[in-house]
């Protein structure tokens, strides 16, 4: 199944309890923002980041940008309170850490309403990466929309050394993919740590892209540009969908399931393909395109 053609080629994580990234946010080419309540804020600051999150989202000001936010998991001292909130602030989704069952995705559901806010899922359990074809598939009845791979924390419970080419970890993100497209989910690669280095994050990117993802979780403002770049549909490809999609189009061929498009042999499947990029590519536009 090919997903909707929303992209999400660059979703900025930001720490709530950050006001002036937030305001900042507002300005940027990313196409998503998450304001994390989890992992980037301290203990004592939890509530304070939970209630200028519920403030972003009332305030608004985001423009094309999906705001989504990530929570404490439930079995954590915050994490009830979070939902509690969110399920009257309504975010565009909520994000759940280290999810490994439909159980947690159930539960989140039951707690934020049957008409609140879409669910996105991290994957970044050894457990969660091993069921989340099982979990993945049940979570659409609760409104499980996307996944996103957890590489920091999943390469720690595997005790891998990545490196720059993330070779071990590879087998782990392909089931992350295949999980999301078995259910019919969108699906996001994980953050890369290099701050200043935009061409590892390219690099990053480009493997995320032959992967199968839709786009990249990012850590600062400064991967957003080689995010966009590398997960919009570039000139050839486009051209070469357009010419698939016409093809397909052609009354006379109307009844073959395989014809010759400039020199190659494409079959019905490549033209659903092509008119999803396309699709793509025209939404990539409207956000200003790789820039």
């Amino acid at each position: 199944m090919i997903p909707p053609a929303r992209p999400r080629r660059s979703v900025l994580f930001l720490p709530a309890s950050n006001s002036r990234a937030i305001a900042k946010s507002r300005t940027l080419a990313c196409d998503a923002v998450v304001l994390d309540l989890e992992d980037a804020v301290a203990p004592d600051a939890k509530a304070a980041a939970r209630a200028a999150a519920a403030a972003a989202v009332a305030e608004g000001g985001w423009g094309p940008r999906e705001l989504v936010i990530r929570v404490n998991g439930p079995d954590t001292p915050w994490g009830a309170d979070d939902l509690a909130a969110l399920a009257e602030a309504a975010p565009d989704a909520v994000l759940l850490p280290k999810v490994a069952s439909v159980d947690a995705v159930a539960d989140v559901r039951a707690r934020l309403g049957e008409r609140g806010p879409a669910i996105w899922a991290m994957v970044e359990t050894c457990r969660g990466v091993l069921d989340a074809g099982l979990w993945a598939q049940a979570g659409r009845a609760h409104g499980l929309a996307l996944l996103a791979a957890g590489p920091n924390d999943l390469a720690r419970e595997m005790r891998c050394r990545p490196g720059h080419d993330r070779a071990a970890l590879v087998p782990a993100l392909s089931q992350v993919v295949l999980a999301a497209r078995a259910a019919g989910l969108a699906v996001l690669d994980g953050v890369c740590n290099a701050v200043d280095d935009p061409d590892r994050v390219a690099a990053e990117c480009s493997q995320a892209l032959e992967l199968g993802f839709d786009g990249k979780t990012l850590i600062h403002p400064g991967q957003i540009a080689p995010a966009n770049r590398v997960f919009t549909p570039d000139m050839e490809e486009v051209a070469r969908a357009r010419a698939i999609a016409a093809a397909f189009d052609d009354p006379a061929r109307a009844g073959l399931g395989a014809i010759r498009v400039d020199g190659r042999m494409v079959e019905r499947l490549h033209a659903e393909e092509a008119r999803a990029l396309l699709a793509l590519a025209a939404a990539c536009d409207e956000r200003g395109g790789a820039g």
